[in-house]
Parts: structure tokens; C-alpha cells; sequence
């Protein structure tokens, strides 16, 4: 229980179920959106919300306007009564600044749009809203002590790019607010995740609506890309020392290598570790050449750049400048998170008349959600494994734009320049590289030492280790303490806390020193599941103590486990650190320390090493580790003279979005048979003749139906070659009595043998299960087991005839 609606919420909520509107019956504001997958995907929507649902999942290909479909289906709701406050989320406050705009733009008056992040309190019809700023937004409170933000505070949720790390990072939004629910998402339905169906009430790989990049591109709201394959041979296969010139190896052996030189740089340390500037020159001469320009062709049209990181993308940015000095530092810009103002560069980067900058230079983020029309030109300068994330940034060029060149010269395609090898990539890897999501380090913290306890309270413990006396106690005093650690952490969880009070009972209970005598499996399980993700309010500590404990608290299940291979690895990690804190010793604070470092850097200090002296020298060493500079590792900058090979264009192998074909006709298979009653169904069951106004009826019962989505999107997925009524045959079969009656010659009397009578009887098995069947057919298993010549062999050839007859006429009944 989070809260209760206020009277105000709960009049609302009365007032709406008497209401009880026909929500198909308001017409969609076809200013707001005009295209028909837009609208289709808001009738989706309403009627999913007609019949009690509460969420719906829209998969839209980037640039075909997802905001515009939520704004669309707002004034719906709104104009419907059932909608009064709406809350839109997105990761990124450039996101929701976008989407604060666009709704603005749309309800200027009659409900207000407020933006969250810098609202000073206030709350209007229509709220944006990053999600970590709705975090702590949730546990504010007014004078009285209510929430600012209640449970009912909003009808309806809209969460933009919903995807796995969205669930996993701020699914306790959606827990907490009583609301429908609707997500966006430009992922490729086979990519999003089994979880955010689940958030979603749906089926995985079935979301409410999709509209995918093909189809988009096939219906021309969006525009097709170009790709290049440009081969730098640095990029691709690296330096290697022994194939420079004697010129270039005195260059290398003169690089600032620091102190170790090495004898090759692979491909993948290119632009990280070292910035070579003729590869980087090379780039840019071939993207200002070959690049789309506009303005007559003199002056290369909108581009984006992707880099590595900071440091690549000031590279690029220092050789542009300096190769093209005439447009004085403007025409490329840097857009990171650590450029200064970097939402006014991107906002003049927006700006369709304004010239420059005309190249963005973009570590992350301008990947995703970014409008910009006039992008004709991206570069791949940087290696992509996330197939999410390669169509996100592929999605950057997409967007129509009319009249970009001159008038009635509209934007018909973009040039993708691959410098990196991603389309090979993707080509082998068509899913690309499964990315990981991982625990924040407080829940690692959290279970790890759940896990030191779980191992030293095995009944076994003691006597398998041969343990003595003082031993036993010392491993005790240990296992309190991480005890009374942990129950310290849940003890200052605040109960008032939105994310606490889902699980207030587990936190109640194990606030008290009972529940954590004798841990049981159970308990173990309780602790791991319902409350190591919890905040807590015990002083915060700095990061390097975190990751420190964490290491140690690896090191200690490795001495447990007996693992020698990871406890070699991190006990070199701590041996590591003691020598850089070593090189500290004229710090106040390290010098008491002093002995104890330099004993956990001889080979004498691990040997036989036990959880009470690495217990003890954590809590000695954690706060020490702060004062460890963070070392970046050495960048170097070189001039080895790169080669560029021809550009191929190449085709893009995961540009279809994925299509969950099994997923879909499960849906239309389940409507088939769940409307077996229909008349027309009814009459192909019971193998009755459709005339044709019986096959128009069909058509338009099953096409229109939600499962199905259209004809061609049956089509697409069923092919030709069977017929719409022979479909639906296969999937209901024949009524088992009307088969009967056809075959009932051949079943009475003395005529025929057992064989023959077994061969009719499978025959009405194989049309009652599956309604239809091929004449060549009786000449293949199971019926030539009976005779090799299957029907022939069975049958004289008149009642061969006689059968095939019969086989056709209920074939032909499902012909209109």
C-alpha cells in the first residue's frame, strides 16, 4: 500500500466509471497526427483501454513520430473525461524539453504543460519529467505532511523509450502511481526484453502496435539511407611496428609511450589510446568530398559525427579547425555532456536557416532522440556492438525534409560513411553483442556479504575446516559484524520512502535483532530479493571505500570458495593499491597505516590468509583509497601515414526490424478459434458452400479485427498460397459428424475390407483435425504404410474416384 487517493482523486475516479465513454467514438485530432499507422496505433490504444486494460507498448520506428501519436492520444482521453493529469518521462532532460515543446504546441489553451524538472512545485494538466528527477520528486511532501505527488496524482503515464534499464532503474515510478500506463519505443519488438512486456501486461514479442523502419521507408515518411563501407587500414587492422618504415619506427620509438613501449597498437585502441592525425584527416577530407551537400552543392549538408569519447571528439574537432581555418572554429561543434551550454549548441545545430554549426561531433548524446530533418550525412567513427543502439543512431537520418535543397527539392535519402567496420560487424552478428545490466553497487555491497554469512553458517562449517577454538570465535566476530552492518542499512531504510514501503513488511521485520538469528534459506532469500535494492539513510560514503569493500568482500568468498584463480586476481588488485598508497606515506592520514601497506605487499602476508586479518584490513585501508589519483591511461598522438581504401556501398543487414512471425500468428490463430462460432466460420467447420457475399463477410470480420491488424499484414505473414477460408479451415478443422456423413458409404455394410475401412477412418482424422487436404496426399505417409501405392493399392479405381470426389468437395467448399 503506497497511499490513498485524496477526495478530490477519488471524485474524479467515481465520475469517470459512471462515464464510462465509447472511446471509439471520438474523432482523432488529425492536426496533431496524419498519418494512418498513427492512427491506427491510437485506436489500439483505445481500445485496449475500452476493455480495462491499463497499458499498452507502441514500437514506432525512430522519426515517425511517437510524441506526436501521445500527444494525439491525449487530447482523445482528455476530450473522452477519462484522462485529467498526464505525466510524460523520458532519460534525458534535452528529451523532455522536446516533448514539453511539442505538447505546448499543441494545447495552448484548456490544459496547461508544465516541465517538472524546473517547475518550482507546480503541477499542471500535462507534466514532463526526467525519471530521476520524478524520484525525488515522489517523496516531497506539503505542509501537512501528504505527498505533493499521491498515488492517483496522475490518470495517465507515458514513459518514452521504454526498454529493460528504464524497468530496472525506475520501475518503482510505475509501481507507485495508480495510472495507465502506454511506453514508446523505437527498439525492434524482438530486441525489447521479456520484462518491459511485463510491465506492459502484454505478451512478449506482441506489443500493442508496431510500426517498423521498412515499413516506414516503404510508405515514404521516412527516408532511406545510403550506406558506405570506407576502409581505413588503421582503423581495420591497426599499427604493427614491424611493417613501418625506418622513418616511422624512429617516430614511434619517440612517442610519448610512457613506460612501457609497445611493439603494436590493435585496431580497437585506435582513437582511444592512440589519435593518429592522418587517419583522423583522412576521415574528413573524404566526408567534405563525397559528403550530401546543400546550397547548391557548396557547403556539406547537416552531419553528425559519432566519436569514441571526450578526448576523440576534440581531437577531430582541433584537425578540422585547423585543416578548414576558413570557417573560424564554427562549422564543426562539440555536443557532449561536458560541452558547456550544450543544449543551445544543440538547439542552433536544430535550427534549419542557421548555417552553422552544420557538423555535430557527438559522444552519446545525440544517438537517440534528437530531431533534426536536415541530417543528410553520419559518421560511424567509432565501433557499435548494441543493435539497439546501431539502429538509434541510424535512426538520426531518417527524417523527412522538404524542401532542403530548393524549393520542391525535398530530402530523398542519407549517406551513412562506416569507418569502422559495423556493417561487417552486424552482418556476422546480426543481433549484435547482448548487453548486460548491472546491480547498483550498494544491492552488490548488500548481497555479497549475505553470501560471506550464507557460506560461514553451513552447519559444517567449522569441523570441515578444522577450526579451533579461537578461530571459531574469531570467524564469529566477523560474521556479527557484517551482521550488524547489514541490519544497520535496513534499520535507517525510511518507511516513508516510496521504494521502502513496497516491501514495509520485510523491512519491519528485519529491523529487529530476532529475525536475524539463524538465518534460514528463507530469510537468506527474503533479504536478497525484497531488500538489497533499498535506499537507506546511513551517511554517504565515498565510491572508492565502496568499490574497495566490494573487491575485498570478492577477495573473502574467493578464501570461502577455495577459488585460488580469483583470489590470485584480487588479491593483485589489493597488492596494487597498497602500492600506490604507499606513494602517499607523507599524508597524515596514510602514515599510522604505513606498516600494514607494506605488509600486504610481501608474498608473506597471503599465505594461510584468513577472513579476520582481510576483515581487518579493509576497514583499515577503505578510507585511505580516496587519495589514490585517478589515472587516466596515456593518450598518445601520432603521425603514421594511414591509407584509405574505396568506399563500398554496402546493404544494411539489420535495418528490418524484427519481426516475431510465430508470436503474431499465435495471436490470429487464437482468434480464429476463439470465434469458431461465427456463421461463416461456422459454415466452413461444418463444410457448407460460402457464396461470395459469405467470403466479403469473412474478409472483413478477420481483417479488421485488432489480432490481425490488415489483409496485407496477413498476407505478409501467411503468404498466397493458401486462401483466407482454407486458412481458417486448417485451423478448425471439419465437423466430425458432417465428415462422417460424406464417408458413410464406405463405413456400412459388408463392401469393404478392415484395411479399407482403417484407410477411410484415418482419411476423416486427418480433415476433422486439420479441415483441409491435398489429393496427393492419399499417395504419401501414413497412407502409403498401408500399401506402397497408397490409395490406389487400397481402393479399385472407382472408389478411389469416389474418395478423391469427396476430398475435393470439402476442399471446394471453402471457395466462394
Amino acid at each position: 500500500m503506497q497511499g490513498f487517493y485524496t477526495q478530490a482523486e477519488l471524485k474524479r475516479l467515481i465520475e469517470r466509471r459512471k462515464n464510462n465513454p465509447d472511446l471509439s467514438s471520438f474523432p482523432i485530432n488529425e492536426t496533431m497526427v496524419e498519418r494512418y499507422y498513427q492512427t491506427t496505433a491510437i485506436k489500439s490504444l483505445l481500445a485496449e483501454f475500452q476493455q480495462k486494460k491499463r497499458a499498452g507498448l507502441l514500437i514506432m520506428a525512430t522519426g515517425t513520430g511517437k510524441t506526436r501519436t501521445a500527444i494525439a492520444l491525449v487530447d482523445v482521453l482528455m476530450r473522452a473525461n477519462v484522462v485529467q493529469r498526464v505525466l510524460f518521462l523520458a532519460d534525458r532532460n534535452s528529451l523532455v524539453n522536446q516533448a514539453t515543446r511539442e505538447f505546448a504546441k499543441f494545447f495552448k489553451s484548456g490544459a496547461s504543460v508544465f516541465n517538472l524538472i524546473d517547475s518550482k512545485g507546480e503541477i499542471g494538466r500535462i507534466n514532463t519529467c526526467t525519471y530521476q528527477t520524478m524520484i525525488g520528486l515522489i517523496d516531497q511532501l506539503n505542509e501537512d505532511g501528504t505527498r505533493k505527488y499521491g498515488t492517483g496524482t496522475f490518470d495517465l503515464i507515458i514513459v518514452d523509450e521504454a526498454h529493460r534499464s528504464v524497468y530496472q532503474k525506475y520501475g518503482e515510478i510505475f509501481k507507485y502511481f495508480d495510472s495507465l500506463l502506454v511506453g514508446l519505443t523505437a527498439t525492434p519488438r524482438d530486441e525489447v526484453d521479456r520484462d518491459t512486456y511485463a510491465l506492459f501486461g502484454l505478451e512478449t514479442g506482441v506489443p500493442t502496435h508496431y510500426y517498423d523502419l521498412d515499413q516506414a521507408i516503404a510508405d515514404g515518411f521516412l527516408v532511406p539511407p545510403k550506406a558506405f563501407s570506407v576502409p581505413l587500414k588503421f582503423m581495420r587492422e591497426g599499427i604493427k611496428y614491424s611493417e613501418l618504415s625506418d622513418e616511422e619506427k624512429e617516430h614511434w620509438d619517440n612517442l610519448a609511450w610512457g613506460q612501457d613501449v609497445p611493439d603494436e597498437v590493435s585496431a580497437s585502441q585506435i582513437n582511444k589510446q592512440l589519435f593518429n592525425t592522418y587517419t583522423v584527416d583522412k576521415m574528413l577530407k573524404h566526408l567534405m568530398e563525397n559528403g550530401i551537400k546543400v546550397e547548391g552543392g557548396d557547403v556539406l549538408g547537416k552531419t553528425i559525427i559519432f566519436a569514441v569519447n571526450q578526448k576523440h571528439a576534440e581531437f577531430i574537432a582541433d584537425r578540422f579547425n585547423l585543416s578548414y581555418q576558413k570557417y573560424d572554429g564554427k562549422f564543426a561543434r562539440i555536443i557532449t555532456h561536458a560541452t558547456k551550454y550544450a543544449q543551445s549548441v544543440i538547439d542552433d545545430f536544430s535550427k534549419k536557416d542557421l548555417a552553422e554549426p552544420q557538423i555535430a561531433i557527438s559522444v552519446d548524446m545525440l544517438d537517440t532522440g534528437i530531431d533534426v530533418p536536415e541530417v543528410v550525412n553520419l559518421v560511424f567513427f567509432k565501433a557499435i556492438r548494441s543493435k539497439v543502439k546501431f539502429m538509434q543512431m541510424i535512426g538520426r537520418g531518417t527524417r523527412l525534409c522538404k524542401d532542403l535543397f530548393a524549393p520542391e527539392s525535398d530530402k530523398s535519402e542519407f549517406y551513412i560513411f562506416d569507418y569502422c567496420s559495423n556493417f561487417e560487424y552486424f552482418e556476422i552478428n546480426p543481433k549484435g553483442a547482448m548487453g548486460s545490466t548491472v546491480e547498483p553497487i550498494g544491492q552488490r555491497l548488500f548481497k555479497a556479504r549475505l553470501n560471506i554469512m550464507s557460506l560461514l553458517n553451513a552447519p559444517d562449517y567449522t569441523q570441515k575446516n578444522q577450526l579451533n577454538e579461537q578461530q571459531t570465535l574469531e570467524l564469529k566476530t566477523v560474521q556479527n559484524d557484517l551482521c550488524e552492518g547489514l541490519r544497520a542499512e535496513v534499520t535507517a531504510m525510511n518507511k516513508d520512502n516510496f521504494i521502502v514501503k513496497t516491501e514495509l513488511e520485510h523491512v519491519e521485520k528485519f529491523k529487529t535483532s530476532e529475525a536475524w538469528e539463524n538465518l534460514d534459506d528463507l530469510a537468506m532469500g527474503t533479504l536478497r530479493e525484497h531488500i538489497s535494492r533499498l535506499p537507506h539513510e546511513l551517511p554517504k560514503e565515498t565510491i572508492e571505500a565502496k568499490l574497495f569493500d566490494m573487491l575485498c568482500y570478492n577477495l573473502e568468498l574467493a578464501v570461502l570458495e577455495k577459488n585460488n584463480k580469483a583470489f590470485e586476481s584480487y588479491a593483485n588488485r589489493v597488492i596494487q593499491i597498497a602500492a600506490e598508497l604507499e606513494t602517499k606515506s607523507n599524508i597524515p592520514v596514510v602514515a599510522p597505516h604505513l606498516a600494514l601497506i607494506q605488509e600486504i605487499q610481501s608474498p608473506e602476508y597471503w599465505v594461510d590468509i584468513t577472513l579476520p586479518i582481510l576483515e581487518s584490513m579493509r576497514k583499515r585501508i577503505r578510507g585511505l583509497v580516496k587519495l589514490i589519483e585517478k589515472t587516466s591511461s596515456t593518450v598518445v598522438y601520432s603521425m603514421f601515414k594511414d591509407k584509405l581504401g574505396v568506399a563500398t556501398q554496402v546493404n544494411i543487414p539489420i535495418v528490418a526490424s524484427g519481426v516475431d512471425i510465430a508470436q503474431y500468428r499465435k495471436r490470429v490463430e487464437s482468434f480464429i478459434k476463439a470465434n469458431e462460432n461465427h456463421i461463416t466460420i461456422a459454415k466452413l467447420k461444418k463444410g457448407l458452400q460460402l457464396t461470395p457475399t459469405d467470403l466479403t463477410e469473412l474478409e472483413r470480420f478477420v481483417f479488421d479485427a485488432q489480432e490481425v491488424e490488415s489483409k496485407d499484414k496477413f498476407e505478409q505473414y501467411f503468404g498466397l498460397a493458401i486462401s483466407l477460408p482454407q486458412f481458417i479451415r486448417s485451423l478448425v478443422g471439419l465437423d466430425a459428424i458432417a465428415v462422417k456423413e460424406a464417408f458413410s458409404k464406405f463405413l456400412v455394410g459388408t463392401t469393404y475390407n478392415a484395411n479399407q475401412i482403417h484407410f477411410v477412418e484415418m482419411i476423416m482424422e486427418h480433415l476433422t483435425k486439420r479441415g483441409v487436404m491435398q489429393s496427393s496426399q492419399l499417395y504419401e505417409p501414413p497412407f502409403s504404410q498401408m500399401h506402397y501405392e497408397g490409395l490406389d493399392g487400397v481402393f479399385n479405381d472407382k472408389d478411389a474416384d469416389n474418395i478423391i470426389g469427396v476430398v475435393e468437395a470439402f476442399n471446394q467448399s471453402a471457395v466462394a
